[in-house]
């Protein structure tokens, strides 16, 4: 999982904290698979002592589902990897204000590399 998340901040810009409204990248080891979700809310679990916290989340895919996850903070803002029912995840959000790569997948010069995937046609 640790590989899987080193080569994912060369790619996603992520944001360091995580609040409701933002989208998310979630990342499973098996079945291997990442998808988004949307944080709906996020609230405090009363019953725990420590800081235990109740993510609320709607999974961007088909059919769309909606999940709770009983996580720490360091877990739902991608500080660590966590694991439930045995399995490694990681979760973070993401930093679409930017519009900006993470310096990693940058070249020396500091610039993209390559082209663009997508370009501004006007009619």
């Amino acid at each position: 999982m640790e590989k899987i998340v080193k080569e994912l901040r060369k790619v996603i810009p992520f944001k360091t904290t995580t609040q409701a409204g933002d989208i998310v990248l979630v990342a499973i080891a098996d079945p291997q698979s990442v998808f988004y979700a949307v944080v709906s809310d996020i609230t405090r679990d009363e019953t725990k002592r420590d800081e235990w916290w109740h993510v609320a989340m709607h999974i961007l895919g088909l059919p769309p589902q909606k999940v709770i996850w009983t996580l720490r903070e360091a877990q739902f803002t991608g500080q660590e990897i966590f694991t439930m029912n045995n399995v490694d995840r990681f979760m973070q959000a993401v930093d679409f204000s930017g519009g900006e790569l993470p310096p990693d997948s940058a070249g020396k010069s500091g610039k993209s590399r390559g082209r663009p995937a997508l370009r501004v046609v006007k009619r």
